[in-house]
């Protein structure tokens, strides 16, 4: 197929899309796999204009949606010392924990700041020595680089106030535990660009020929969209299960190795609890021993005990794909942005918020 270039030209998203239709003979379900991807497709109409024998279900690449909430009560726990200033991304503030989030924390006097970089929180810790400075450290492979520098920044600095509070979790492993699962309705994945960015696409290979599913590496763009949808399809279509790279303008095979490679030196693979999900094996990134200094659980003395306390939200299953956003008999009433159940409302990159801000009015089926 063609690579085009416009990737926001209406006409060229139509045309892309008279090409699937042409194309599809029978009913196939596709992940998403990242958030960004999914608020594109809403945003844009996309899941309206697919054939009506392709379903679109949501996955879990929504770091905030996943941080489960053992994790905020640690976090919480930490801000209201007061000798602790505790950092985080802006979307961080409102997931709940137990029994409160970190914006109910910093209400109540902790003293908790959103800043744009963990860099940022290590300039911190210099301008503040009396404090201890923790950065609450989430997401996947993207954010995982910038996490890992302000540790060795902070170690060639000598800084001895800074640390993290790890929450990295990992795709692939997140991708095979889902189509692991028995109730497992996904047939192929989109993949998220910016998160193969980093690691690269060898990973993937694996995982699409022991479950038999083709998995397309894609932007976020309308047209990228379309196109991966129309990649993926076309594989199935034939029978065929392998990892293409439709987003070659960012992605390579092998990834960024820089990045890569601060990565592996600060952080070694852990098992991860998801929200919703549960505890994946090997899913995750922990502090290694040699950086224990700026382990924050380390440091303080954390033990983390596994809890779910999202009562009754279904956000496990949306991120499995078995349910949408408004099958959640309290989606648009009990839980809603501003009084957000669970963590898919809370986060700009969450289905639900998706689904409640661009698709109130929209026909897209459940």
């Amino acid at each position: 197929m063609k690579y085009l270039t416009e990737y926001r030209d209406p006409q060229q998203v139509s045309e892309v899309l008279k090409q699937l239709a042409s194309i599809v003979t029978r009913e196939w379900t596709l992940m998403e796999v990242c958030g960004g991807q999914t608020h594109s497709l809403v945003r844009n109409g996309l899941l309206d204009m697919l054939p009506s024998r392709i379903t679109m279900v949501h996955g879990p690449g929504c770091p905030v949606c996943v941080t489960p909430a053992s994790i905020l009560d640690e976090a919480v726990a930490l801000a209201m010392r007061p000798d602790v200033i505790l950092c985080s991304f802006g979307d961080m503030l409102r997931v709940p924990g137990t029994e409160k989030s970190l914006l109910q924390a910093k209400a109540e006097g902790a003293d908790v700041r959103i800043l744009y970089s963990p860099l940022e929180a290590v300039r911190l810790a210099v301008e503040n020595p009396s404090r201890q400075v923790v950065f609450l450290a989430v997401g996947f492979e993207t954010t995982a680089p910038a996490n890992a520098l302000s540790v060795i920044q902070a170690s060639k600095l000598g800084i001895s106030n800074y640390s993290i509070l790890a929450s990295h979790v990992l795709v692939p492993p997140a991708m095979e535990a889902i189509l692991a699962d028995p109730d497992c309705v996904v047939d192929g994945f989109l993949a998220a660009g910016h998160v193969c960015a980093i690691m690269g696409t060898d990973e993937y290979g694996p995982i699409a020929e022991k479950y038999r599913v083709p998995i397309v590496v894609t932007g976020f763009e309308p047209l990228d969209l379309v196109q991966g949808i129309y990649m993926t399809v076309a594989q199935l279509e034939k029978g065929e299960h392998r990892v293409e790279n439709q987003y070659a303008r960012s992605v390579q095979r092998t990834g960024n190795t820089m990045a890569m490679g601060s990565i592996r030196e600060v952080f070694t693979v852990s098992d991860r609890s998801w929200r919703g999900l549960g505890l994946i094996p090997n899913s995750g990134h922990e502090v290694k021993e040699q950086y224990a200094a700026y382990n924050a659980r380390l440091r303080f003395g954390l033990s983390t005990t596994a809890v779910e306390n999202d009562g009754g939200c279904i956000s496990g299953q949306i991120m499995k794909g078995l349910k949408k956003p408004r099958q959640c008999p309290f989606f648009g009433t009990s839980c809603k942005p501003e009084h957000p159940m669970g963590a898919p409302m809370v986060s700009s990159e969450g289905a639900c918020a998706a689904y409640f801000q661009y698709a109130a009015e929209s026909a897209i089926s459940e």
